[in-house]
């Protein structure tokens, strides 16, 4: 039973207010006892001296129950309390350790955001306008797929398994308390970015497949190959604007979390934080001004997420 809990409180005030009354009760009775021996009335004397001894004792015992059992009960919050305390800090350590090392996985999303974003923001492989990810055929494609090529030896996509708050959070009370919008967006974001590495390292498999060994200008100059790259290509940016999405707001999320120090877990969710955007651009447009006010080890937030082309 849980001191903290209604029926702790009333079990313990109720042993004890019985107690008190047993008591009171007994006192009661030794007054008729007095009486009784005033008037020399044995037998109602030692009746009354036998119902004054059953009240009192089981008054004393009621009330050294109710005191044992709050004794008990406050020592258990007690230790309850310390066990939060030392949970918490011990997720407070592991999420600045995750946010600290996301950080440095993030710096490589300027890669993507490189490619990704040239001409304008990126919005999906069916919407082009100026992008060229989505636009760029012969020439442009070629020299595009050649700085994808790049990339995967810069980009270590495996290193974003770093980016796992769950599995901290699931061995302590946090998951109990935890706004249940923020740990569905949470378990979700993790979900995506693992799906997301996992695909990028297939579609570049894919492209090299596409490519056939040749030059990227000859495999290109060939229709069937170029539209097969084109497509391979395609999937790239999918599954890395996809990527760089998920990390960047769940590390916002986290270096938010971290700046509310112990209160985090008592947080609602923040809508400019947790809401999809049409584009990863529309996103960071909307949680910059937010997430500039929050700070986390020595910058904002907004810095952690590393967004730009790379330098």
């Amino acid at each position: 039973m849980n001191f903290n809990a209604g029926h702790g409180y009333l079990l313990i005030g109720g042993l004890i207010l019985v107690g008190a009354g047993l008591l009171v009760l007994s006192l009661i009775v030794n007054l008729r006892v007095a009486h009784s021996v005033r008037d020399d009335v044995r037998h109602r004397e030692k009746l009354l001296e036998y119902y004054r001894n059953i009240f009192s004792q089981l008054g004393v015992i009621l009330i050294g129950i109710g005191v044992s059992l709050f004794i008990f009960f406050f020592q258990q919050n007690y230790q309850d309390q310390r066990r939060r305390e030392t949970e918490l800090q011990q997720v407070l350590a592991k999420l600045a350790a995750r946010i600290a090392r996301g950080s440095a996985v993030a710096g490589s999303l300027g890669e993507f955001d490189e490619l990704l974003d040239q001409g304008s923001p990126y919005v999906s492989p069916e919407i082009g306008g100026n992008n060229a990810a989505v636009s760029a055929q012969g020439a442009a494609l070629a020299r595009q797929v050649s700085q994808i090529l790049l990339v995967e030896r810069d980009v270590d996509v495996q290193g974003f398994d770093i980016l796992n708050l769950s599995r901290d959070f699931e061995s302590s009370f946090v998951v109990n308390e935890l706004n249940p919008t923020l740990w569905f967006n949470l378990v979700r974001d993790e979900s995506d970015i693992k799906y997301a590495t996992t695909q990028i390292a297939l579609d570049y498999k894919d492209l090299q497949d596409a490519i056939g060994g040749e030059p990227i200008e000859v495999a290109i100059a060939n229709p069937e190959k170029a539209r097969k790259i084109k497509q391979e290509v395609l999937d790239i940016f999918y599954d890395a604007d996809l990527l760089r999405q998920r990390s960047r707001r769940f590390l916002a999320r986290a270096c938010w979390l971290f700046s509310n120090g112990r209160g985090f877990v008592k947080l609602a969710p923040v809508e400019t934080i947790e809401a999809d955007a049409k584009s990863h651009q529309e996103w960071i447009d909307r949680s910059k001004p937010v997430l500039t006010q929050m700070t986390s080890g020595s910058g904002d937030c907004f810095k952690l997420l590393q967004f730009g082309p790379a330098t």
